[in-house]
């Protein structure tokens, strides 16, 4: 897994291409280290784009001098890599294009959001597409798409028997999806990796995006945020440990969310259902880096039950939205729980007319009574519900009547 992690083809590239060919800038945002920088030189370079990184202080400050004049010395077509350290360079961007509009000019990377920061978002609206890269998803890993999503909508499973992940499961939550942990030869190592990585992103990205004063605090809001994900956000509960007001750790949610370290899974809502709980779920970015927070190695996980199910839920998410971002058609992510603790993990709306549902278990068998939020979840999206299934960790791919099956969550990444 290791050396083949950093040079795996990325499924996002056909996107960035087709990106450029119609749109002047097209603008590749992740987390740092997920393999932006290298998908943005694999597909600029070969278009004869020529590569400027913010990471150089000396560029970085030249920008920030002189936006308009920094631009306007740029080369025909080029890739400016971490663009969120000169934020005013979006504003000399637009003048650029509006002055002459070529598809493909500009390919930017950024570690943050730019969704979460509607300044610099609206700045190039309509002259920009922007796409997302996630950490490496285990169909990537594995070296094929998979069709798991459209088989979701479609309902398409077929009665099959395969080989249960069991404790190959745990290693794969703990292992994450960032290449350069993956490229670590020992789980140790991964979990070093992962805890520096952390140190860093908030020692280098947060001083260029905030100026708070308690930074210090947000590892440990980090660790603790682990110990929750999955679970409905609470403010309250992630400020105890802390001599911090309320709005402070909402504020500092937000700015690890601009991160892609965490992010909030909103609840799906229906007018046909008014006993819904309206509280997003917190989710970690990916299970490596919580894991590695946490101190939880393979094995612990593995016999920890309740931490498995709650990373579980979280792995199959971030699978799910790196699967996502590749489609041609957007997919949009929620979660389901009313009022009577009905609850379905994961609800994946496509456009306006499908309604699919995925709940996860750690168990190797599924009972009819694990398809009741799906059951309420169909009552609730009425004809747009399309199929619900359980994940599972078991051997067989089996029918539970109309629009519903248990699948094992090997084939998440294995249905090709």
């Amino acid at each position: 897994m290791a050396r083949r992690a950093e040079s795996i083809p990325r499924l996002l590239a056909p996107r960035v291409r087709e990106a450029l060919g119609d749109t002047p800038v097209a603008l590749i945002h992740g987390p740092r280290q997920s393999g932006k920088t290298t998908l943005a030189r694999l597909v600029g370079e070969r278009r004869g784009h020529r590569y400027i990184s913010f990471d150089d202080d000396a560029v970085c400050m030249a920008a920030q001098r002189d936006p308009a004049g920094f631009v306007a010395e740029l080369p025909e077509r080029v890739i400016l890599d971490e663009v969120q350290r000169v934020p005013a360079v979006f504003t000399a961007l637009k003048i650029a294009v509006d002055r002459r509009r070529v598809p493909g000019r500009f390919i930017l990377t950024g570690s943050a959001n730019v969704l979460l920061i509607p300044e610099l978002a609206d700045s190039l609206a309509g002259r920009m597409g922007i796409l997302r890269l996630h950490p490496l998803a285990q169909c990537e890993l594995a070296g094929r798409p998979s069709r798991f999503l459209d088989a979701l909508f479609a309902g398409s499973f077929r009665t099959r028997v395969t080989e249960r992940l069991g404790a190959v499961l745990a290693d794969r939550v703990v292992a994450g999806g960032y290449p350069a942990a993956l490229a670590r030869r020992t789980p140790a190592r991964r979990g070093a990796w992962y805890r520096d990585y952390v140190e860093t992103q908030i020692q280098r990205d947060v001083r260029d995006l905030s100026r708070i004063r308690s930074l210090d605090a947000l590892p440990r809001l980090l660790a603790l945020a682990a110990s929750h994900t999955a679970h409905l956000l609470n403010v309250s509960e992630l400020a105890g440990p802390f001599q911090l007001t309320r709005q402070t750790i909402h504020d500092h949610v937000t700015l690890l969310e601009r991160l892609f370290l965490l992010e909030r899974l909103p609840p799906w809502h229906s007018n046909r259902l008014s006993r819904l709980v309206k509280t997003p779920k917190l989710h970690m970015g990916d299970t490596g880096v919580a894991c590695a927070l946490l101190g939880i190695d393979a094995a612990t996980l593995h016999r920890e039950r309740d931490m498995l199910g709650a990373m579980l839920e979280t792995f199959v998410l971030q699978e799910l939205k790196r699967q996502a971002s590749w489609r041609d058609e957007p997919l949009s992510f929620f979660h389901f729980r009313d009022r009577d603790n009905f609850e379905v993990d994961i609800v994946i709306e496509r456009g306006a007319g499908a309604v699919a549902g995925v709940e996860v278990k750690t168990a190797a068998t599924v009972m009819e009574r694990d398809f009741r939020g799906l059951r309420k979840l169909r009552d609730a999206a009425g004809h747009r519900f399309a199929h619900g299934v359980v994940l599972y960790d078991g051997d067989a791919c089996i029918h539970f009547g109309a629009g519903f099956h248990a699948v094992p969550l090997r084939a998440l990444w294995e249905m090709v």
